[in-house]
């Protein structure tokens, strides 16, 4: 297996996987998987591999019938991508920025936050992250600001200097909720 950082092609070719056999339930793309790794890195409890793909899939009925080496490259890219992630945020947190993703309107490049906001919170609600202390609260409503259909209305009404101000803490957040439990 491979070490260091996804290449464009690799993350491309996880896009076009994810898409290819994903369900409604399942992880859209690679910044969703992203988040959701991020937080499963930085939750209470580990999960196993098996349940990390049947939750990537949208549930064990879901996962996908493909061949032998495609199945192989996604569960060594995933692994790989998610010891990236390990790495940075335990190593190397001045490293570490969340894969948002991006879109362009008008000549403008948008930053999209979602998707990856929406892993995250997958992946939290995965475990039980009752015990989060209370000065790391703000820190996870940081990331469920965008990440829970709830919000979305508070999103809305956001100022163009808030709604910027909100997107550049999710990666502060995310480094300080993974500094609460040891890495998995």
């Amino acid at each position: 297996m491979q070490h260091g950082p996804l290449t464009a092609e690799e993350l491309e070719w996880l896009d076009d996987m994810l898409a290819r056999y994903g369900t409604d339930d399942a992880v859209l793309d690679a910044s969703e998987l992203d988040g959701l790794l991020t937080a499963l890195l930085s939750a209470p409890e580990a999960i196993s591999d098996e349940r990390l793909q049947a939750i990537i899939w949208g549930g064990e009925n879901n996962l996908p019938i493909w061949d032998e080496v495609d199945q192989q490259r996604f569960l060594d890219l995933v692994a790989q991508h998610k010891n990236d992630i390990a790495e940075r945020l335990k190593e190397y947190p001045e490293q570490f920025e969340p894969l948002f993703g991006t879109s362009s309107a008008e000549d403008l490049e948008v930053t999209i936050v979602e998707e990856w906001c929406i892993g995250y919170m997958k992946g939290v609600a995965l475990t039980d992250w009752s015990a989060l202390p209370a000065h790391l609260q703000p820190a996870l409503q940081a990331i469920a600001l965008h990440g829970k259909e709830e919000h979305f209305g508070e999103v809305e009404k956001m100022t163009a200097e808030e709604f910027e101000q909100s997107v550049e803490a999710i990666r502060h957040a995310a480094l300080e909720l993974a500094g609460n439990w040891p890495l998995h």
